[in-house]
């Protein structure tokens, strides 16, 4: 599966949920996360995706330690299946 399928699925799952997603791009810093996630409760995420093949470059692991320094909420997904149980952690975490 094409890393551009499951950020696609990605999009799709949080709009279901009534989130939004932005694609992420910052030109002067390398090793952003792919995507800012919005969710209806006001929780942000930054979302990095991968294909199950994929590996993180050194700069997006700067990034994630940057994220666990600053205590944000960060998070890896290399499959649809797990960004369906980021969906229903999430969606647990509203009610």
């Amino acid at each position: 599966m094409r890393e551009k399928t499951i950020e696609e699925y990605l999009t799709w799952a949080v709009e279901r949920i009534g989130g939004v997603t932005f694609k992420f791009r910052s030109p002067s810093q390398r090793g952003v996360a792919d995507r800012i996630v919005c969710l209806p409760n006001g929780e942000t995420w930054f979302i990095e995706l991968k294909t199950d093949s994929g590996r993180l470059s050194p700069l997006q692991k700067v990034f994630a330690s940057v994220m666990a320094q600053t205590k944000q909420k960060y998070k890896v997904l290399w499959s649809t299946e797990q960004v369906d149980a980021f969906i229903t952690s999430v969606s647990r975490d509203r009610c």
